[in-house]
């Protein structure tokens, strides 16, 4: 398992936590995290936008086909241990992450809220963290 965070600043618990689940699975090969250009802070919020690439471990097999219809050709394969759809249904049955609140053919976002009180302060702030997960080395989104 490589992880690359080399553009992550650290700032989200619940990235973190994502991110120390992605890399259990054994199904995935490579995680990269990102901070996203939308983070902000302000006095009353703090926003916290990540995005984590991942990349599936591959499996190969020989597959058979006819060239031009008459030799008998067999060609490795590379096929991924895991897609998007069964990466979401794993995140959603494990109690401790739970479904997305989005997802898509591309991606799968959470939008995670708490109220952060720091020690010797009557006002806290709401700290507002967004995570998108995408699959590394596919063509960029369209917004």
């Amino acid at each position: 398992m490589e992880i690359d965070s080399e553009r992550w600043s650290g700032e989200g618990d619940f990235t973190r936590q994502l991110l120390d689940w992605l890399a259990a699975q054994p199904a995935i090969s490579l995680l990269r995290v990102e901070d996203a250009p939308a983070s902000r802070s302000d006095v009353e919020y703090n926003f916290i936008s990540n995005e984590i690439y991942v990349r599936f471990a591959t499996r190969t097999r020989m597959e058979k086909h006819r060239a031009w219809g008459f030799f008998p050709v067999q060609r490795e394969v590379a096929e991924p241990l895991m897609t998007l759809d069964r990466l979401e249904a794993a995140l959603e049955a494990d109690p401790e992450v739970g479904a997305p609140d989005y997802a898509d053919d591309g991606m799968i976002q959470y939008l995670h809220t708490e109220r952060v009180i720091p020690p010797y302060q009557s006002r806290g702030y709401k700290l507002v963290e967004l995570v998108r997960i995408y699959e590394a080395g596919t063509a960029p989104r369209a917004d």
